[in-house]
């Protein structure tokens, strides 16, 4: 094979791999895109300025409105470089058709790459140190969802009235761990907005109905960890944020939770070979860094199923009102 069409070969490739997808993967719905020239760059961190509502009003001959800036704070950092290739034994080569396999090697490492990103966003969001007191809450006891007595609709009411007192917005993004999402869908509270609902379970479009959140997704995600278990990348807990919906005109300038600062094109496939030529990789390569930018734009709800849950003792409301009544008779 000549060199050109190697070459055409991998930016077909890199094509493959930019379009791939997985809809297991949520993150960056919280994490949305944005793009860098430079592997260096400067990342801004968000306070209540940047959403603040001004007074523009200016009546004739008077002063013009000026905003007295909080400031915010600016760091510089340098995006991380990911790669993960994919070997193929010239003989694998010779048994299959040469282009297919390499489309199959090369969505293997673009899966592995993006699942990594997914990791790296969920870490950040789900470890209760990176947000204030104001914006978390870890449940414990009959708080907890798996209880019929909890109230998730009001514990998501009071996180979202957090995030506005904070950022004069309402959060219009969620992400449920699946763990969570199996208590909610069958949650008595939830299921009772539901006519006849002995045998419904809370679909998607209901929830983001009753918790007045424009877009939920569930964190289905898994990975292996190094025993070879596999773990849920999202926990039991749910994160709400803010963030805003800029489509390809967003930039670092633009508030919102987090961001996922990539460089420009930097996803590539391309191929090398080891081993006495008998083995080449096919191997997808990244550059980027999730950042969390306005975690004053978040709340973690923590703690959503309670270990010590204990079947005998929960008692729905109903069953507890009739009880009372049968002993009052």
């Amino acid at each position: 094979m000549g060199r050109l069409e190697e070459l055409r070969i991998n930016a077909y490739l890199s094509e493959v791999a930019r379009g791939y997808h997985n809809n297991a993967f949520v993150a960056q719905n919280l994490f949305p895109t944005i793009y860098s020239e430079k592997e260096k760059i400067d990342i801004f961190e968000f306070n209540k300025e940047a959403f603040n509502l001004y007074d523009t009003e200016r009546a004739i001959r008077a002063n013009s409105n000026v905003i007295s800036p909080q400031g915010f704070k600016k760091h510089t950092t340098t995006l991380t470089e990911h790669d993960l290739s994919y070997p193929i034994d010239y003989r694998e080569e010779q048994e299959a058709e040469k282009v297919k396999l390499q489309i199959h090697a090369t969505n293997v490492v673009t899966e592995g790459l993006q699942l990594k990103h997914e990791k790296a966003c969920a870490d950040l969001v789900q470890n209760p140190a990176n947000y204030s007191t104001d914006n978390k809450i870890l449940l414990s006891g009959k708080s907890c969802f798996n209880w019929s007595t909890s109230d998730p609709q009001g514990i998501v009411d009071d996180a979202k009235d957090k995030i506005s007192a904070k950022i004069a917005q309402d959060p219009n993004t969620m992400v449920i761990g699946q763990e969570a999402w199996k208590l909610l869908r069958r949650h008595p509270q939830l299921k009772s907005l539901i006519s006849d609902n002995q045998n419904k379970l809370v679909t998607l479009n209901l929830l983001k109905e009753i918790f007045e959140v424009e877009n939920i997704f569930i964190g289905k995600s898994i990975f292996a960890d190094k025993d070879g278990k596999f773990v849920r990348i999202w926990q039991d807990n749910i994160v709400l944020a803010y963030v805003p919906n800029l489509g390809s005109s967003r930039t670092e300038y633009d508030p919102s939770f987090a961001y996922t600062v990539r460089k420009k094109d930097a996803l590539q496939i391309d191929e090398y070979q080891k081993e006495g030529n008998k083995v080449k990789y096919i191997r997808a390569t990244d550059i980027y860094t999730p950042f969390l930018v306005g975690a004053e734009a978040g709340y973690l709800i923590s703690g959503v199923n309670d270990p010590n849950y204990d079947p005998k003792e929960d008692v729905p409301p109903t069953q507890t009102t009739t009880k009372k009544e049968e002993s009052n008779g």
